[in-house]
């Protein structure tokens, strides 16, 4: 194959893609039984990859034997944490030449453009604007399972009697601008059918967004939550002129004011697609809270503190995730902190809505505030274009950009008394007025809830 090592990679990942897509739309449609049994079988083929070739989980899985080994037996095996994977990295993959400097290094060189590591594998970092840094190795083959999860409900609803539509499906991403990051190699990668994606970075002024968007005009959209509220500003200003078949809220939670301010301003309902880098994937019905995650790439397990199941409508603390489609770097009982409450999944796949991370909660003793209750006055005043809320020991201090007049006096009030009826005896808040909430320069994320304690860039 000739070419440079992007086009290769682009070549490589179509064709993954498009050959995948088919399989994993079929599945939509599978009944319990069909998605247990497929369940089972990759499960039993993932332990035995990681007990053959992974030192770490071969000790991990010690007198287990995966030939004979059931779903219901999961909750025997131990939850591996993020620190733990990082700690023991080399140990952890299948293929010894993956060690973690390797990927560091290679990592490092991708910043601008991706390429695949030793000719095969994709490397992505996971975390690094919120939380501990984390890396996700996996062949082209892995990676491309990930994507058609992710596309195959917006592929099936754009399919004919004549098949796939010949451009592929088109959509404006406002995510990571580095391709280190799932959202960046997207954008960097799918250029052609059956996935095309027009990058307008998140890190970049939100002028520069709008221009880009409104010259390339997309079908659809996705975009990070906090910015897809702010180009909904843009777009009842005139300033933004879509005309959209569907958009897309990711990567981080959408709240119910959020969620009807965004799909009032293009017109349609918003769709929720909850992506991890680590392999967990999950869509909404469009305007609808409730995501049906894809449980034939990835298992998901919601516990509660002391990891016992929770039960339907309960909000569980963390979130076990069992990625059945990477058997490069196998993650068993992968610890997420993502809070869901689960519902009842009348099909096997697991349907719940998302409540934010258990590490964006900000805790006063006794006392736990949900972000919502700090966010609902900011995102309720007109003027306010984003906000940032940092924890402090008694109250919170507030950051937030605003177009035209902003009255920080009332903000700061509105902020208290959400802290006051949460249980928080006299809380003290502050409100800045900023011209830019600061984003991670690779992702273009901007964390907006900071407990105390939390340290981001």
């Amino acid at each position: 194959m000739t070419g440079t090592g992007l086009e290769q990679l682009r070549t490589r990942m179509s064709g993954a893609i498009g050959g995948q897509l088919p399989g994993h739309i079929q599945r939509l449609s599978w009944s319990p039984a069909q998605l247990a049994g497929f369940q089972r079988d990759r499960l039993r083929v993932l332990l035995a990859r990681a007990a053959e070739r992974s030192p770490f989980h071969a000790a991990r899985l010690r007198g287990i034997d995966p030939a004979r080994f059931e779903l219901a037996d999961l909750p025997r095996l131990p939850v591996m944490t993020k620190a733990q994977l990082m700690a023991h990295f080399d140990a952890a993959v299948t293929d010894p030449r993956l060690t973690r400097d390797l990927v560091e290094q290679h990592l490092a060189g991708s910043v601008a453009e991706p390429s695949l590591l030793l000719g095969e594998y994709v490397a992505l970092l996971s975390g690094g604007s919120s939380g501990l840094r984390g890396l996700v190795v996996q062949t082209v083959g892995e990676y491309a399972g990930f994507v058609a999860s992710i596309m195959r409900r917006a592929m099936a609803a754009a399919l004919t009697s004549a098949g796939p539509p010949s451009e592929g499906l088109v959509i404006g991403i406002v995510g990571a601008g580095a391709p280190v990051h799932s959202s960046g190699l997207g954008a960097a990668t799918a250029v052609a059918p059956p996935v095309r994606m027009i990058p307008a970075p998140a890190s970049l002024p939100v002028a520069e967004i709008v221009r880009r968007l409104n010259q390339a005009q997309p079908p659809a959209l996705m975009a990070y939550a906090a910015k897809l509220a702010e180009l909904a500003r843009e777009q009842r200003a005139g300033r933004l002129r879509l005309s959209l078949r569907s958009v897309t809220s990711m990567s981080e939670a959408l709240s119910p004011a959020e969620r009807t301010a965004i799909g009032e301003a293009f017109g349609v309902p918003v769709i929720d697609l909850f992506v991890s880098t680590e392999g967990l994937v999950g869509h909404s019905e469009p305007g609808q809270p409730l995501i049906t995650f894809a449980s034939d790439t990835c298992l998901a397990e919601c516990v509660d503190d002391d990891g016992r199941p929770v039960p339907d409508g309960v909000a569980s603390s963390r979130v076990l995730v069992t990625n059945l489609h990477n058997l490069t770097q196998p993650l068993i009982r992968y610890e997420l902190t993502d809070r869901f409450t689960p519902a009842a999944s009348p099909g096997g796949f697991l349907r719940a809505t998302v409540e934010g991370r258990a590490d964006d909660l900000f805790r006063y003793g006794a006392v736990s505030v949900h972000p919502f209750v700090l966010g609902t006055p900011l995102l309720s005043d007109p003027a306010v274009r984003e906000f940032q809320v940092r924890q402090t020991g008694r109250g919170a201090d507030v950051a937030a950009a605003a177009d035209g007049d902003l009255d920080v006096t009332a903000l700061a009030g509105a902020v208290r008394d959400g802290l006051r009826q949460a249980g928080l005896a006299d809380p003290r808040v502050t409100v800045r007025r900023v011209d830019a909430v600061d984003r991670d320069p690779l992702t273009g994320k901007a964390r907006r809830f900071v407990p105390l304690g939390v340290r981001i860039p």
